[in-house]
């Protein structure tokens, strides 16, 4: 039997969309058919977006995305100011982005570990295994540890996961895993250096619930942290009011694709006109046919009044081949260069002095 040293050997690693310009592929693509066309269309829609001075930027995170190798396609969206907002599953920022900012990896599984035949022997072996990638479930545990020891330093009230997972930055400054010290750069880091809201509706569905259960566990009867996730809603909506312009690019879907589509319905609850979000991107494999939200189209959530169907393309398409190549496509057609920073997460500051 393989050891844990032997498994966890061989680190995931995460693509750099500046390295390959993929511009001619992704044009020659919309000569195609079927998902190439689709695709083509997606790419043109992001640049799009990034071009209108007026819209604002929300990215949408659901599946296992950072452990399989698109971490460092965020951290550049966000440092070259190509998204303004994040709204994400948990797992996502915590488990896997944070995780890594904490100096831990994601590994490469061999084929024969995808059958699920082994698992009893990852157990033994405290490996986790996300479909072919490995995470050491020791270190997740001081993932967990650390949350709570987030948790403890902070105000005892309800947070949003924003203020949240802003501390989760401010943790990574306060202890030198920057870049500028070498660390390695991370989601979490660069929206805390760069002000880019994130949120995590669902946030006590990773290690931050973990760390959060024990902060609570260890506090009965007297005041403590806890995630309001109707005050997440709310200030995603101020940011919708403030900037009406706005076009989502959505991995997956689930509660982020649907939280970041209803603030515009909020908005009008809140007595205020806001627009459909102008441009609209879903990458999925979902199927229609279920009528589950992660597999309803963009031109179903119009019905809605949600989006706007003029600059809206689903794409049927696994995540780590779709999303370089619509990414890959903005970024050497450099259509960041223009745009500037909005920092939307010092607009909400006010709200939650």
């Amino acid at each position: 039997m393989a050891t844990k040293q032997e498994l966890l050997n061989h680190p995931i690693q995460h693509i750099d969309i500046k390295q390959h310009n993929v511009v001619p592929l992704v044009d020659a693509m919309q000569h195609m058919a079927y998902s190439s066309r689709d695709l083509s269309r997606a790419a043109s829609i992001y640049e799009m977006m990034l071009r209108d001075q007026e819209c604002g930027v929300i990215l949408c995170l659901a599946g296992s995305l950072i452990s399989a190798g698109l971490k460092q396609i965020f951290v550049d969206l966000i440092r070259n100011n190509m998204v303004d907002a994040v709204v994400s599953t948990g797992a996502n920022i915590v488990d896997q982005d944070f995780f890594e900012a904490l100096g831990f990896r994601h590994y490469i599984a061999d084929d024969q570990y995808k059958s699920g035949m082994e698992d009893g022997v990852l157990r033994e072996l405290m490996i986790d295994r996300i479909y072919d990638t490995f995470i050491d479930e020791e270190e997740l545990r001081f993932c967990d540890e650390t949350t709570e020891k987030i948790a403890n330093a902070l105000p005892p009230r309800p947070h949003s996961s924003r203020e949240f997972i802003r501390e989760m930055g401010a943790y990574l400054t306060r202890e030198g895993k920057t870049v500028q010290n070498g660390s390695t750069d991370s989601i979490v880091l660069a929206a805390y250096e760069k002000d880019v809201p994130i949120f995590c509706p669902a946030f006590s569905d990773c290690s931050a619930g973990f760390g959060l259960v024990a902060h609570q566990h260890a506090r009965q009867g007297k005041p403590m942290v806890s995630i309001d996730s109707a005050k997440d809603f709310y200030e995603l909506t101020q940011l919708k009011i403030a900037n009406p312009t706005t076009g989502l690019l959505m991995i997956g879907g689930g509660v982020p694709k649907n939280f970041a589509q209803d603030i515009v319905v909020a908005a009008d609850i809140l007595g205020n006109e806001a627009p459909m979000h102008k441009y609209a991107i879903q990458v999925t494999v979902a199927d229609v046919r279920d009528g589950a939200l992660s597999s309803s189209t963009l031109k179903e959530a119009s019905s809605w009044g949600k989006v706007d169907t003029t600059f809206e393309q689903m794409v049927y398409s696994e995540a780590t081949l779709a999303l370089p190549l619509i990414t890959g496509y903005a970024w050497h057609k450099k259509a960041y260069e223009a745009r500037k920073e909005r920092r939307w997460a010092r607009l909400l500051e006010p709200v939650t002095a």
